[in-house]
């Protein structure tokens, strides 16, 4: 009688606990990494550029990328201590490591970019087009210059960064381009039509450059949902819509920027070898598209 009063109390505590477990899960945001290790030759003697990896999920992929053994190309449009903070952090890894100033939307500094990269280390592998904004407004209010920062910032300077790094990347016996686009481009935003377009066109240039740059440079994208950033954090200061938004989920929590990195890595792995012009759903089941 006693073992069964002892297997009752320890069943209502694990479900205790699973419960306190799923409240922290729910409520807590936060862009720590999973506790996860790449092989440190898996990127090893490669070179890569991030777009926009000052912080967020460019900075978390940059992590990855340098743990992984390649040397990378932080860039950053105005944040230039927190691009620095990203160089010492992949540095400590021990791997080359350049923060290069640049607008990826403006073709002079994109192909600035990617001439700092050969200068420092002579190749360019790997290509992560990252740099993005969130900025909308209801159609009927949305400036033209609200409208041309977003689709220059997110779909232009995929383009301008594709068109500096190409002709170095097919130098090379194979290299890998990962777009970061959104499932705005698959479903459409209300308020951000200008996002939406701007992803969308991302996931369209993508399957574009998949075909061209085959067999030689293979081309994906990601398209993630909502993600643990300071962006987003503002939009979850209503805690209740917060709590609407983690139970839309069917994984109960937001991504993490690891968990886009981590997706983005291995899109530029070895690993994803036979995978091109494919867009892969990082949501949590949110949005379910084949």
């Amino acid at each position: 009688m006693e073992l069964g009063l002892i297997l009752i109390s320890f069943c209502e505590s694990f479900r205790e606990s699973r419960k306190l477990e799923k409240i922290k899960t729910t409520n807590i945001m936060t862009e720590s990494a999973a506790e996860i290790k790449f092989p440190e030759n898996l990127f090893a003697g490669k070179t890569a550029i991030i777009t926009g990896s000052s912080r967020g999920v460019g900075r978390a992929t940059a992590l990855r990328l340098a743990e992984a053994g390649a040397n990378v190309v932080i860039n950053y449009l105005n944040r230039e201590d927190a691009a620095n903070e990203t160089v010492e952090l992949c540095t400590r890894k021990g791997v080359g490591a350049i923060a290069v100033q640049g607008d990826v939307s403006n073709w002079l500094e994109a192909r600035n970019i990617a001439e700092k990269a050969l200068e420092e280390f002579g190749r360019i592998d790997l290509l992560v087009c990252n740099a993005g904004v969130w900025e909308g407004a209801p159609i009927e209010d949305m400036s033209e210059e609200t409208w041309n920062k977003v689709i220059n910032t997110n779909l232009k300077s995929a383009w301008a960064m594709t068109k500096a790094c190409v002709p170095a990347m097919k130098k090379q016996d194979c290299g890998a381009i990962v777009l970061v686009s959104s499932t705005a481009g698959q479903r459409g935003e209300a308020n951000y039509t200008n996002y939406a377009a701007s992803k969308g066109g991302q996931i369209s240039f993508t399957k574009g450059l998949a075909t061209e740059l085959s067999p030689k440079i293979r081309v994906n994208a990601v398209a993630p949902g909502w993600i643990e950033t300071a962006m987003v954090r503002p939009v979850f200061k209503d805690e209740a819509y917060k709590r609407s938004v983690i139970e839309s989920i069917p994984l109960k929590r937001m991504a993490t920027t690891d968990d886009i990195a981590l997706s983005i890595c291995f899109l530029l792995s070895p690993w994803s070898q036979h995978i091109t012009g494919e867009i892969i759903n990082i949501n949590g089941g949110a949005v379910l598209c084949g």
